[in-house]
């Protein structure tokens, strides 16, 4: 677990960082047509889907959130991402070279390195000998994940190291706790054999040296 570096594990080195800025300039299509289209609009915020400035915010629609995306210079729904979009915006966040090898979209049942709150989202795969995958939200383009298989063998030894077998996020198991409980006995009941074993032979060995010191200072 602790053989490799924790960013590349975390997948950093394997998508670039671009620092581009927002130009309130081009951004014609104002927040108050925002909110007229669509009055429930929650959570808005400003943001870049790779040179192109957009609104990212989140409506209700049937007793359920949706998040939405729009072009912020002409309103233009942008989500939810087809195919072809989410190829370009994984090329742009991935640093390598590679070809792609496999896209799919994931509605539901998502693996396990991905939680289920980014569905829908596309997964895109690259031939590399590390089998990265991106995950890009097909409702607000963000790039909500980046896996590999040595993030994949460190997830499942840190899984075996804290016996969390399942597919929870939290974790927390009857296992844990019972294995925790025992070991805190065992503990407590080593250190209370250390003082009876060790210590306390040590203080009664003592008291016969002093009382035969006593016996000979007195003759």
């Amino acid at each position: 677990m602790v053989f490799m570096h924790i960013d590349y594990i975390h997948g950093d080195s394997l998508i670039s960082n671009p620092q581009t800025k927002i130009n309130p300039d081009k951004m014609q299509y104002s927040l108050v047509k925002l909110l007229q289209t669509y009055p429930t609009a929650e959570q808005i915020s400003v943001g870049k889907l790779m040179q192109q400035d957009v609104y990212r915010f989140s409506i209700q629609n049937n007793k359920t959130t949706q998040q939405v995306m729009l072009n912020a210079q002409t309103g233009e729904r942008l989500s939810p991402l087809n195919q072809t979009a989410a190829i370009a915006l994984a090329q742009y966040y991935y640093l390598g070279n590679e070809p792609i090898t496999k896209v799919s979209l994931l509605t539901d049942n998502p693996p396990f390195e991905l939680s289920a709150r980014h569905l829908p989202a596309w997964r895109i795969n690259f031939d590399h000998f590390s089998a990265p995958s991106l995950y890009i939200s097909a409702d607000s383009g963000l790039l909500v994940g980046k896996r590999h298989a040595f993030w994949r063998l460190f997830d499942w030894m840190f899984r075996f190291h804290v016996m969390d077998y399942g597919d929870a996020e939290e974790i927390d198991n009857q296992l844990l706790f019972w294995i925790a409980l025992f070991s805190t006995l065992a503990t407590v009941s080593g250190l209370i054999l250390v003082y009876f074993r060790v210590l306390r032979r040590t203080k009664n060995k003592r008291k016969p040296m002093l009382s035969k010191r006593k016996h000979s200072g007195a003759a």
